[in-house]
């Protein structure tokens, strides 16, 4: 390995430091997640899923699970019910994808499988990053939640690829839902989406 890729690789590792910084609209206890400790909730959910005889290869999910969110060092988090900030994340991610995987195509063919979800592992890391974020949130008393008034029915889009799998996530994510209802967590309908 020559100079210049020795130097681009110690580039692509320090900025992925920085996802320590990036500062989610999750919570854990009684303060916002970071995206680096999301990346590695995540991968804990893939490991430990990927033993209930869920098939694909382990380590290409958890290669796409390690890349995923480096984007967001540029571009931000963007939180899962801010319909505005929505509109604008695929162009805002791929801009910092362009930038952060110059030089590692490689990388950003992971990132860009995970996107797009069309091969099983991308599905099955896509049902472990929404699980991650869904099981946080119902573990310390969805805050993230209140914030944005969310109601079961709206949970329930953007838990729907997810429930979609099957098991083990369908069974799982059935039973935090049966938790965040007993809880009170959702907010009840008041014609918001």
């Amino acid at each position: 390995m020559g100079p210049e890729r020795q130097r681009a690789l110690r580039g692509l590792l320090a900025l992925g430091d920085r996802l320590k910084h990036v500062l989610r609209a999750s919570r854990t206890e009684n303060r916002r997640e970071n995206a680096a400790e999301h990346a590695w909730h995540v991968a804990l959910c893939a490991v430990t899923l990927h033993a209930e005889a869920w098939p694909c290869d382990l380590a290409q999910a958890l290669a796409m699970i390690a890349v995923h969110d480096v984007v967001e060092i540029e571009a931000g988090d963007t939180v899962a019910f801010d319909e505005q900030h929505l509109r604008t994340q695929v162009a805002r991610e791929r801009c910092a994808a362009d930038r952060v995987f110059a030089g590692f195509p490689e990388r950003r063919a992971l990132w860009e499988e995970f996107e797009e979800g069309a091969s099983a592992e991308a599905r099955f890391a896509m049902g472990c990053d929404r699980l991650q974020g869904f099981l946080q949130q119902v573990g310390c008393g969805a805050p993230a939640w209140r914030d944005v008034a969310l109601t079961e029915a709206r949970s329930r889009v953007r838990m729907g690829p997810a429930l979609a799998l099957g098991p083990p996530f369908a069974p799982l994510i059935e039973a935090l839902y049966d938790r965040a209802r007993t809880e009170g967590l959702f907010a009840a309908y008041s014609g918001m989406r």
